[in-house]
């Protein structure tokens, strides 16, 4: 099986810290700006998690602002930390844990706008622990000496897996953890590459429909209502650029709540993203959009991370939250 990097290393972290606001800081240069409208870059994970920036992007709501957005999509958000960083794209969806790290090692990253949250019931999450059909493996706790697909190494998906066996009374510390894109993980489990995968919709759907087993909800594992991702700057970019990224923040929000509310047009968007087929798109389910972030589950998010020593010191959260 290939093993793909997408993690970001403290290294990587520091050199994108000094590139950061080298490039892109005006939003001219993010694509430029044409009849009052600018075009900025968005670095994106091809997931369910950001249908409602492709749907506000359709209803107009971004061009309502004077924006036009031009997606990138890329493997995770710890690939994405760095592009933005770097200037390469102006915004970035990413999860939150790979944010908390970046900002620990020096990146100064600035979320403008909530995400995604997890729907807070087990068994009934867009993300999800999956074995194939006929799988031994029925407790996380069995992991142990396994094999176990997540998209990014040392990030939220592996920290939210480790939270969900250590509390099977298993040690995460014994589970073989390899990267895979989540549209290669159906695939893998299928042919029996991996033992179990991690994924997040649409790939939770996609195992469903080969009749897979979940065996833990990590996501709500590891808190109520936990804030999954965020829309992110450059602190730099931000205050350079505080109209442009006003107007982001105006447009995501009107589009996070326009997703919420039409859950069948959102599901429809994600055809136009993403290769999943008609019959398991209607099985997908979606996250939460809520408008605000729930900083007492990304604290939570925070505390597993130091404890699986994800961070140099801790994050300021006072400084990384919109």
């Amino acid at each position: 099986m290939r093993r793909l990097s997408a993690g970001l290393t403290a290294g990587a972290l520091l050199l994108v810290a000094t590139a950061c606001g080298s490039s892109g800081d005006e939003p001219s240069k993010g694509g430029g700006s044409s009849g009052g409208v600018t075009t900025v870059k968005v670095g994106l994970i091809p997931i369910v998690d950001v249908a409602p920036l492709y749907l506000g992007q359709k209803k107009g709501f971004f061009q309502e602002q004077g924006l036009e957005l031009e997606f990138t999509t890329a493997q995770g958000g710890a690939a994405i930390v760095p592009g933005v960083a770097s200037g390469q794209f102006q915004f970035g969806f990413s999860n939150v844990t790979s944010l908390m790290v970046a900002q620990s090692n020096g990146v100064p990253v600035k979320a403008v706008a909530n995400g995604i949250a997890s729907t807070g019931e087990p068994g009934e999450d867009f993300g999800a622990l999956m074995v194939k059909k006929g799988s031994p493996l029925k407790s996380p706790k069995e992991l142990e000496g396994r094999k176990v697909a997540i998209n990014t190494l040392k990030n939220i998906n592996e920290t939210a897996v480790r939270a969900s066996v250590r509390s099977a009374g298993g040690d995460p510390d014994e589970v073989e953890f390899v990267e895979l894109p989540f549209d290669q993980m159906p695939a893998a489990l299928d042919k029996g590459q991996i033992d179990a995968a991690m994924v997040v919709e649409p790939a939770t759907a996609t195992i469903k429909s080969q009749d897979g087993v979940e065996i833990a909800s990590p996501l709500v594992d590891v808190a109520p209502d936990l804030t999954v991702a965020l829309y992110f700057t450059s602190k730099q970019y931000a205050e350079r650029n505080p109209e442009v990224v006003e107007k982001f923040q105006k447009a995501t929000a009107q589009s996070l709540a326009y997703a919420d509310a039409h859950p069948d047009e959102a599901r429809e968007t994600i055809t136009t993203y993403t290769k999943i087929p008609a019959e398991v798109l209607a099985k997908v389910t979606l996250p939460k959009w809520p408008a605000e972030p729930n900083r007492a589950s990304i604290e939570a998010l925070m505390k597993l991370g130091r404890s699986d020593g994800l961070f140099k010191t801790d994050p300021n959260l006072d400084e990384l939250l919109p």
